[in-house]
């Protein structure tokens, strides 16, 4: 057997040298690439942004959103402020921040970044954050538990953190892109076994995840919550031997983490609930946020086959393309699926993916835009509690690790076959491969799309406000209250690092204060409402002597020291309606001010 082995080493000299070489490159060295890798997609993606602050990613409105609860973050880090509630905006009365996506989650440990280089860095930072660490995680989580092979994890990976709908959910909504926490959180929940420290090590890492989840985002949990429940079921359906044996321990890490969650939120919670400016309902039709039957089969927006009308056509907005993965990925899928059938692990997921798959469609089944007049399986849980709150559209992005995870599994079991030495054609391996990629090719994500702001005014960055401003009084904003997402107080607010207090931006509260329904924004005061009604349409009003009595009444209730007209598309029109309300302007750089202070009192 000795002299077998040397003379077969002697006669093939070519595979013992890579055989050295794989033995001597160190182990985690592919496993550092395949980050790297990550990391430098995610990196490309941003690239319409970096360094670019007169600039923003397509729903613009919503970046400004997350950029100031970063900010919030930082601050709250810094001098010890509330971080569930703030006065910062919509003042006097403030915003209840628990109820809102704070990302606390993300906030807090990028409060360093976000001091030393602002909101915006910190947004594409965490951006970045969210696509490659999502990928990553799901790496490792393949990596270490489902198959063997790294390329395979790798393209799992891929897939799990840069999905068309993980992409389109990161230009916009950092609560939804940042899942790299999900892979942690299934593999504490469906553990292999008992393992060192029973129940109550991984339960109570469990229970530490889940919170962490909580101040990152909310719906996102409660979605995994509700695919870990469908998934669980399924396996338990196709093997109900194993179902039986891991279920008691299952359970166990369960309790303890529900025990360490509910003591750890339990505040929280009742802040978000019964705190401050709460608020019940949502501020929006959310069961209107649904998908087209052929958006499964469609090229989202951005990727490289993508274009603007046919995804218009089929998702609700930009950044619901969560669904839009083309025909070849979806057609491997089922190949997959028949292929591995005998696997539990397989059945499952393809149950999970279809479930949610199909809740995506909402209460009405639509095709190519049309409405069929089907009811959506969506109707069957939509007046579930959390369910009546939830966006259908984004179930689909459930269907992300679905499909990832399948293609690892299929890559890796390809990689494990041997082909007979004497068998013709090409090798399954070499064909598998290249169909997968063939499918994968047309999900080429292209650089998140980034469009022009208007910039923050100059005598607002600079802090030439400062001295004009008493502590206790606002800057107010032009027009203060907007009707639109994009609140230019708030990205003033933001990338001046919560400086100054302002009424308006852009958030979720109560229409008043003995009416807890949800609304967008700040309550209408009668300046506000015509202020931006001339910013919306450039015509100057008829103002009378009660208009301008008004002005000063809302000025005092927002109590008022500036008021400050930035950058706007209907500049000119704006500032003589301000100037009819308040008296004449003094320009500054970026804009022009009126001081208030006299006139307030």
């Amino acid at each position: 057997m000795t002299t077998g082995t040397a003379s077969s080493a002697t006669a093939d000299p070519a595979t013992a040298a890579p055989a050295r070489a794989r033995r001597s490159r160190p182990a985690w060295l592919p496993d550092v690439l395949v980050v790297a890798g990550y990391l430098g997609l995610a990196v490309l993606l941003t690239s319409g942004q970096w360094r670019h602050s007169g600039r923003l990613f397509h729903q613009a409105g919503d970046q400004v959103l997350f950029e100031w609860m970063l900010a919030h973050a930082a601050r709250s880090v810094v001098e010890g402020e509330n971080p569930l509630f703030s006065t910062a905006l919509n003042a006097p009365d403030g915003v209840n921040l628990m109820a809102n996506t704070s990302v606390l989650g993300l906030g807090v440990p990028l409060a360093p970044f976000t001091l030393l280089f602002g909101s915006q860095a910190a947004f594409c930072v965490a951006v970045v954050c969210c696509l490659a660490g999502t990928a990553t995680a799901w790496y490792a989580l393949l990596r270490r538990r489902l198959v063997t092979a790294r390329s395979a994890a790798a393209v799992g990976g891929l897939i799990c953190g840069f999905a068309p709908g993980m992409i389109a959910q990161a230009g916009a909504h950092l609560h939804m892109a940042a899942q790299f926490l999900v892979p942690a959180i299934l593999a504490l929940v469906f553990r292999p076994g008992p393992g060192p420290g029973g129940v109550w090590r991984p339960g109570v890492g469990l229970g530490l995840l889940l919170v962490w989840q909580v101040f990152i985002g909310e719906e996102v949990l409660v979605f995994l919550a509700l695919a870990a429940g469908v998934f669980a079921l399924g396996y338990a359906l196709a093997d109900r031997a194993a179902a039986r044996r891991l279920a008691p321990a299952l359970l166990g890490r369960l309790a303890v983490a529900a025990v360490v969650a509910a003591v750890l939120l339990a505040y929280p919670m009742w802040f978000q609930f019964h705190g401050p400016q709460h608020y019940s309902g949502m501020a929006f039709a959310a069961h209107g946020f649904q998908l087209d039957a052929a958006s499964f089969t469609a090229s989202a927006r951005q990727t490289v086959l993508g274009d603007d009308w046919l995804p218009g056509l089929l998702s609700p907005n930009p950044t619901e393309e969560n669904s839009f993965f083309g025909p070849g990925l979806l057609v491997l899928a089922v190949v997959v699926v028949i292929w591995l059938w005998r696997r539990p692990l397989v059945r499952a997921l393809a149950g999970c993916g279809l479930v949610f798959a199909l809740l995506s469609l909402g209460t009405e089944l639509r095709v190519d835009g049309t409405a069929t007049g089907i009811p959506g399986p969506y109707r069957l849980v939509a007046g579930l509690p959390l369910l009546d709150l939830a966006v259908p559209a984004r179930f689909a992005l459930v269907c992300v690790p679905v499909l990832g995870v399948l293609m690892a599994l299929s890559l890796d079991r390809v990689r494990a076959a041997r082909r007979p030495p004497a068998a013709p054609g090409l090798p399954v391996r070499l064909l598998w491969t290249g169909a997968v990629a063939a499918a994968l090719l047309p999900l080429v994500p292209t650089p998140i799309r980034a469009v022009p702001v208007a910039p923050v005014p100059e005598f607002v960055a600079d802090g030439g406000w400062r001295p004009l401003v008493p502590p206790g009084r606002t800057v107010v904003a032009v027009p203060p209250v907007t009707g639109a997402a994009l609140s230019p107080v708030m990205l003033w607010s933001a990338r001046t690092g919560l400086a100054f207090r302002a009424p308006g931006g852009y958030f979720i509260g109560p229409t008043g204060p003995d009416d807890p329904t949800a609304r967008w924004g700040a309550p209408d005061r009668p300046t506000a409402a015509l202020l931006r009604r001339v910013a919306e349409t450039g015509a100057v009003p008829v103002l009378t002597d009660t208009d301008r009595r008004q002005a000063v009444e809302d000025l005092r209730h927002w109590r008022a020291a500036l008021v400050v007209l930035g950058r706007l598309a209907h500049g000119d029109p704006v500032r003589r309606t301000v100037e009819e309300l308040l008296g004449p302007g003094r320009p500054v750089d970026g804009g022009w001010v009126w001081d208030v202070r006299d006139r307030v009192g």
